[in-house]
């Protein structure tokens, strides 16, 4: 039973299918509100693809899965709704060219244009600055990210972040719409072991408050429900088999994988732009 907050996420005989064959295929899921899932195996190995499968964002093959009780793929939309996505490559990435503060802006914008309820969004334009802002600033405290310890504060560009610093941006910008669960792609790439164990730490604190976290790794920390895909034996209550090396695949290799827009999405693919443009990004 799904907490106030988190969603639980279940799946069974999982699977999709690219192009180039399975990316992934007989997983199996059963993870409470507010866990630690780490998708845990090689760069190639189709953790991505599981990962944005179990958020909405890319259709399954064949099998089952809940999230938050709501039925993959027939509710992919309401899915996406209520997950939200820290760095994934190709997909969420941050703009190097950007500042936190810019990303930041654009962010609260973003949530204000689709998450805002029409009393709210008749409120004093201060009254909804103020919203904006303790929001941001919650979803800053809760990863960990002080502005002002960067070198150029909250002016400092996304190129002159360290890579644990921009994870806990990515992870911050994805929290401001309070999801109840939330995607990170690549937790422990290019970072070293105090950084590693640093990550994880985030990312267990965030499951701690109630938000369920998926988490793609090349090694799982020690207590997350761990699901792998290098088809080695793992814990009772999670298990995949991986496609052969030839048919795993990425996201940027199957495209065939995702769905056609639905009205709703190119609504919001509209909707971003006038929010882009506001913020002043092209």
């Amino acid at each position: 039973m799904d907490s106030p907050h988190g969603a639980a996420v279940t799946a069974e005989d999982f699977g999709l299918k690219g192009p180039r064959g399975w990316a992934f295929r007989g997983v199996r899921l059963d993870a409470p509100p507010g866990a630690l899932v780490a998708i845990e195996g090689p760069s190639g190995s189709g953790r991505t693809c599981l990962l944005l499968a179990l958020t909405g964002r890319m259709r399954p093959s064949e099998g089952r899965s809940e999230v938050g009780g709501l039925r993959l793929p027939r509710q992919m939309a309401a899915v996406r709704r209520i997950s939200a996505l820290g760095p994934v490559p190709g997909v969420s990435e941050l703009d190097p060219a950007f500042t936190v503060a810019e990303h930041l802006r654009e962010r609260a914008l973003l949530q204000r244009r689709y998450d805002g309820s029409l009393r709210a969004l008749l409120r004093p334009r201060a009254e909804r600055t103020a919203a904006a802002r303790n929001r941001i600033e919650a979803a800053l405290g809760a990863a960990g990210l002080d502005p002002a310890t960067l070198p150029k504060a909250e002016r400092t560009s996304v190129r002159d972040l360290e890579r644990l610093e921009a994870l806990r941006l990515s992870v911050a910008l994805a929290l401001i719409g309070r999801p109840r669960l939330l995607a990170v792609d690549d937790t422990d790439l290019k970072l070293s072991d105090a950084e590693r164990a640093e990550a994880w730490e985030l990312l267990r604190s965030v499951a701690d408050g109630g938000t369920t976290v998926l988490a793609v790794c090349s090694q799982a920390p020690g207590g997350a429900i761990t699901v792998r895909t290098d088809g080695t034996a793992t814990t009772d209550i999670a298990d995949i088999t991986a496609a052969d090396a030839t048919g795993a695949s990425e996201p940027a290799e199957t495209p065939e994988a995702t769905t056609e827009k639905t009205t709703d999405e190119k609504t919001i693919d509209e909707g971003t732009a006038d929010a882009f443009a506001e913020t002043g990004r092209a």
